[in-house]
């Protein structure tokens, strides 16, 4: 409100105590400019809430971006195929080398110290390798329920048959 108007702000009363209009003021500038600001107060408030509908179509767009993204990469992920087993492991006896590492009937098996599905011709090749290993651990990658699984797994002589306790048979490719 101009400066003249001593003191008079937005809601300072426009009438002496008897009811009469001040005579101290230019009523009409103060009810002018108390009309400009009104206005522009509302035009303010309208503008505020066409930015804050902006943010939540931007926010909302990020969000379903954000979880499109997340999708996508979880069936990227997916995608990417498990390298192909060539055998798999049909027994394993309790207390053996291979129950103590952790090797599960269903296991199927992609690598077996060097024997992997490019160079595997029958079990000749995987009784070689865990002859030539005997008291060293031996890497053995496994699928399992859909994920790769690594496995140390030493063959050594034990209480039961064998050097590996479990049974293992060729995949029919």
């Amino acid at each position: 409100l101009p400066s003249q108007q001593k003191g008079v702000g937005m809601n300072e009363p426009l009438v002496d105590a008897e009811g009469f209009p001040r005579d101290d003021i230019d009523l009409y500038q103060v009810r002018t400019a108390r009309h400009n600001i009104i206005c522009l107060q509302n035009d303010h408030k309208a503008l505020m809430k066409q930015v804050e509908e902006a943010l939540h179509q931007l926010h909302a767009r990020e969000k379903e971006k954000h979880a499109k993204d997340e999708a996508e990469a979880l069936a990227e992920a997916m995608s990417q195929s498990l390298p192909q087993a060539f055998a798999k492991v049909s027994a394993v006896t309790p207390g053996s080398p291979a129950s103590v590492s952790g090797l599960q009937v269903d296991d199927e098996i992609v690598e077996f110290g060097s024997v992997n599905v490019s160079n595997f011709q029958n079990l000749q090749n995987i009784a070689t390798v865990v002859q030539h290993s005997e008291g060293r651990p031996l890497s053995v990658t496994v699928i399992r329920s859909g994920k790769k699984v690594h496995v140390g797994l030493t063959p050594k002589r034990w209480a039961g048959k064998g050097l590996l306790g479990c049974h293992i048979i060729p995949l029919q490719r």
